[in-house]
């Protein structure tokens, strides 16, 4: 479901919809969804995955990755597992061990230690929680109930924005495109249930079907708050009517990926001529913005339909809307059991195949460090994140942005000029490695033990005020869009930084065990992933200093672009589930940074092994150094999923499967045939292949 922020292009390594999930012992045949106990990670190459029946010029992804199924099914827990699964696993149950602690009443925390403890202890407190039942929500439904005109809906859209109920439109702040030292306000579109706008248009069986689901949904959800059986079943159609309204004026996801479309500085006195239902400069006031002439309307056309779509709905209808979109932002966690499971059934066992609800020390977990996010990673980073780590991976980013300048300098296809500020955005990347200087202040937030409804909603204010205090005041270009502990890594084209995690700079893609070239083909290809994202499709429209400014000859451009339309071709042809393809165009950034990011890793080993001395030609294990480079690189998107997470992701996510994230890549790189002793016109080495950067 969309949420109530604006963010926009921030490119990561890993699947869009990760988070900490269940864990799962390494090495057992079947699924352990109690366990707590810190699952082992996997190493830099692990032979046990690998189907070496496969032959390896014919699909390298069965060959470097074909027994992990076997080794490793699906919990029933989760909608897919992955070698970032086991990572998040693993990590998952450090925290959960480190939150226990930190929840005991009779031990010493620091102020952040006993807010952590304190949400924790309330989110497992379950009786509570359903003792309280939907009474902590009640003030929230009074000021639905007290509407009487669609003029009072200004004040309550305003606290939705601060409380994270995304009904109409998303409002936050943001860089802005053309200034990168200023931030600036945003609203965007929103207001939508299902995933995505093409959901609520696609014609296929799978979608009718799940819109189908989705109004049961709505109408079971709003019997469930109280409401007739008759009554909500009526109001769940309207409901959906509504949204469907909604994102029939919304722009779809492939089209979002164009910075362009979705920035319009506008003034207030324009954004209230598009949509005067919303008394704008009170709405603004309300959040506690001050002193703001303009701001981005992303899709002033969204804006110009929202209009459209309160001015035609009646009153009453609009009510259960909001109710809806006030219940549904509402955490499973702090939903009454029946409500909880309810909302399982529909966005966890239909719409991605999980078959049963995560054990609420996980969930409670996660939302702990979704609240708490640098809090808690202060405390796991003082554990688990060696300065070794950080060293280490400072130094393979500093080979892999020379080898990006080895890249610039010798592509033939492109002019000096282009060549000469395509070096400067290079050398004013920034660097991030494991967690931040300076840590978030919490003192503000209260977290009060035994109101887990509450703190969640708190929880959320705080931080949403927090991002809007930034308008009007200049970038603090030291912060990070990612906890400590996450298992993700991400480029932001607006910061021109790379961001790597400490959670992320763990076995198997950092192994200190393993040797340089499964390191270089692990977390070496995520470095080259997030730096070629500033090269690619999107990120390459922004400068240096993260200005939505094109640095491009023509000629050049225009070579670039042929260039990555052989990626969206070769990605667009593989077919993802059943019928349904990957997008090429809305994975293009993604491919690209895939194809850049293993190329620069290989280069950056090649000079590193000359400058160690590395014989290439030995081998450990049955493998020389090159195999082990890319099947440390395969193993990274080791994985399965269910066939309608599959749907989702192609349908909703900026990353391709993972399977296509091996054989997408290695067959546009003769190196990788030349490796495996392939012969031209097999499948991983076709005569033709795509090369951008």
């Amino acid at each position: 479901m969309e949420r109530n922020c604006v963010r926009v292009f921030v490119f990561s390594v890993g699947l869009a919809a990760f988070a900490l999930q269940a864990a799962f012992v390494y090495g057992q045949s079947t699924a352990s969804t109690t366990s707590d106990k810190p699952v082992a990670l996997l190493p830099g190459l692990d032979k046990q995955l690998m189907d070496t029946s496969a032959d390896a010029c014919v699909n390298f992804a069965q060959y470097a990755c074909g027994n992990f199924a076997k080794l490793y099914p699906i919990p029933a827990d989760k909608s897919g597992y992955g070698s970032f699964y086991i990572m998040y696993d693993h990590t998952e149950a450090v925290l959960h061990q480190m939150l226990d602690k930190l929840a005991d009443k009779g031990a010493q925390h620091t102020a952040n230690e006993q807010k952590i403890g304190d949400f924790y202890a309330s989110c497992m407190d379950e009786d509570a929680v359903h003792a309280a039942g939907l009474k902590p929500l009640q003030p929230e439904f009074d000021r639905i109930a007290a509407l009487t005109d669609k003029k009072q809906l200004t004040p309550l859209l305003a606290h939705y924005a601060l409380i994270g109920v995304n009904a109409f439109l998303n409002y936050g702040e943001q860089q802005d495109f053309a200034d990168a030292t200023k931030q600036i306000a945003a609203v965007d579109q929103g207001g939508l249930g299902l995933p995505e706008r093409d959901y609520y248009f696609r014609t296929d069986d799978a979608a009718v079907k799940t819109r189908k689901e989705y109004v049961e949904h709505v109408g079971n959800m709003l019997h469930l708050m109280g409401e007739p059986v008759d009554q909500a079943t009526a109001e769940a159609q309207k409901i959906m009517a509504l949204e469907t309204a909604l994102a029939k004026a919304s722009m779809d996801v492939t089209s979002r990926r164009d910075p362009h479309a979705v920035y319009h500085i506008m003034t207030i006195a324009q954004l209230s001529e598009l949509a005067p239902a919303i008394d704008w400069p009170s709405y603004i006031a309300q959040t506690g913005v001050t002193g703001i002439g303009d701001l981005n309307v992303a899709v002033p056309d969204f804006f110009k339909g929202m209009q459209a779509v309160i001015e035609s709905t009646d009153l009453d209808t609009i009510k259960a809307y909001l109710r809806w979109q006030l219940i549904t932002s509402i955490p499973g966690y702090a939903m009454p059991t029946a409500m909880d499971d309810e909302n399982f059934d529909f966005f966890g066992r239909k719409l991605t195949g999980q078959q049963e609800q995560r054990a609420r020390w996980k969930r409670c977990t996660e939302a702990t460090g979704n609240a708490l996010g640098e809090a808690v990673g202060q405390v796991y980073v003082a554990s688990q994140f060696p300065p070794s780590s950080k060293a280490y991976t400072l130094q393979m980013v500093h080979d892999i942005e020379g080898a990006m300048g080895h890249e610039i300098e010798n592509q033939s296809w492109m002019s000096d000029e282009t060549k000469a500020k395509a070096t400067t955005k290079l050398g004013l990347v920034a660097d991030k490695i494991g967690y931040p200087d300076h840590w978030r202040d919490y003192s503000t937030l209260d977290v009060i033990r035994g109101d887990a409804d509450g703190n969640a909603l708190r929880a959320v204010e705080f931080e949403n005020k927090r991002e809007l205090a930034k308008i009007g005041k200049p970038v603090d270009r030291g912060e990070w869009g990612m906890s400590p502990p996450t298992i993700n890594a991400y480029y932001d084209p607006s910061m021109n930084d790379i961001n790597f995690p400490a959670g992320i700079l763990q076995a198997p893609f950092y192994d200190p065990n393993a040797t340089d070239a499964e390191n270089y083909g692990h977390i070496g290809a995520i470095v080259g992933h997030e730096l070629t994202h500033g090269f690619d499709d999107q990120g390459s429209q922004f400068d240096g200093y993260g200005n939505l400014k094109n640095w491009w000859t023509p000629e050049d451009k225009k070579k670039f672009d042929e260039m990555t339309d052989c990626e969206v071709k070769e990605y667009g042809n593989f077919t993802a589930v059943d019928d349904v393809k990957v997008n090429g165009k809305l994975t293009l950034g993604e491919n690209t940074a895939d194809n850049g990011g293993i190329r620069l890793a290989y280069q950056a080993f090649l000079d590193d092994a000359r400058r160690k001395g590395i014989d290439l030609a030995a081998k450990q294990d049955g493998y020389d150094a090159i195999q082990q480079f890319f099947i440390g690189f395969a193993q990274n998107w080791c994985s399965s999923q269910r066939p309608q997470m599959i749907r989702l992701q192609v349908q909703t996510d900026p990353h391709s499967p993972e399977v296509f994230r091996i054989i997408g890549v290695v067959q546009n790189m003769p190196e990788f045939g030349k490796a495996f002793g392939c012969k031209t016109g097999q499948p991983m080495m076709p005569a033709n292949a795509c090369h951008v950067w």
